[in-house]
């Protein structure tokens, strides 16, 4: 082969890695969009290389720019892919025998809830045959500061990520039971990683209780939590029988997801 189309070839091949780059760096910076020259400091490369590769994966919907802001956010095309990963790898499938466990074992609600950018959302909930129980909304998003499954999730976010967070976001009280101090919430989340689960006393909602622990994936990522909750005057009392079940429900998660505890 000709120097010229050996050359040709490489930068071609260059260019799509650049291109992959920018893409994956949407997926795992945890930032609902991200402006050129954040894309340009992160990977290292001139802002007049960063327009070219998005201008081209605008034109597939992989990348969609918001006018007003002039930042980038992942596109439709990008998201189709997202969910036929998921088809293949269904969090809510391969949770739910694990749900069912957890609420046949505590007699509570047993819940599996998924990052959504600075938010968590949940996504699958067994109810327990109980007259008093609780009942979530799937699909709603919460903040990562208040309620056990919210901070399971943050308190294993890589320490930039939460830094971030937290400076983006004002801690608002859902109830008195909220934490609404950043030095107070930072040792929460010290806490939390120490022990493996967080606990919720009303501080999202007044009467109710939980516990949750991540659910993490090969590379130690935190991609989901699995949580029990109740009535509070009923819950709080078991909270110490429920932490080794829900334990061992999310690292049964995180090992079919590739985790080893390295």
């Amino acid at each position: 082969m000709p120097d010229t189309d050996t050359d040709s070839q490489s930068r071609s091949i260059a260019a799509v890695e650049r291109a992959m780059d920018v893409l994956l760096l949407f997926g795992r910076s945890g930032r609902p969009d991200l402006g050129v020259t954040e894309i340009a400091n992160e990977l290292g490369i001139t802002k007049a290389a960063v327009h070219r590769i998005l201008t081209a994966l605008r034109s597939r919907d992989l990348i969609t720019l918001e006018p007003t802001t002039r930042r980038y956010a992942l596109g439709h095309a990008a998201m189709a892919l997202g969910r036929a990963y998921l088809a293949r790898t269904d969090l809510r499938v391969m949770a739910g025998p694990e749900l069912r466990r957890l609420a046949t074992l505590t007699g509570e609600t047993a819940t599996l809830s998924i990052r959504r950018g600075d938010t968590r959302m949940y996504v699958d909930q067994v109810v327990p045959d109980q007259e008093l129980r609780m009942e979530v909304a799937l699909g709603q998003p919460y903040p990562l500061h208040a309620g056990s499954s919210s901070k399971a999730i943050l308190a294993y976010l890589r320490k930039e990520e939460i830094d971030e967070y937290l400076r983006r976001h004002e801690l608002t009280a859902f109830t008195d039971a909220t934490v609404t101090s950043q030095r107070k919430l930072r040792t929460e989340l010290n806490t939390i990683r120490g022990r493996g689960y967080a606990v919720s006393l009303g501080e999202r909602q007044v009467g109710a209780a939980s516990i949750a622990a991540p659910v993490l994936d090969h590379d130690g990522g935190v991609v989901a939590a699995i949580s029990v909750c109740g009535p509070l005057s009923r819950f709080e009392p078991h909270i110490d029988d429920y932490v080794p079940m829900l334990l061992k429900a999310s690292g049964a998660l995180s090992t079919q997801l590739g985790y080893t505890g390295q």
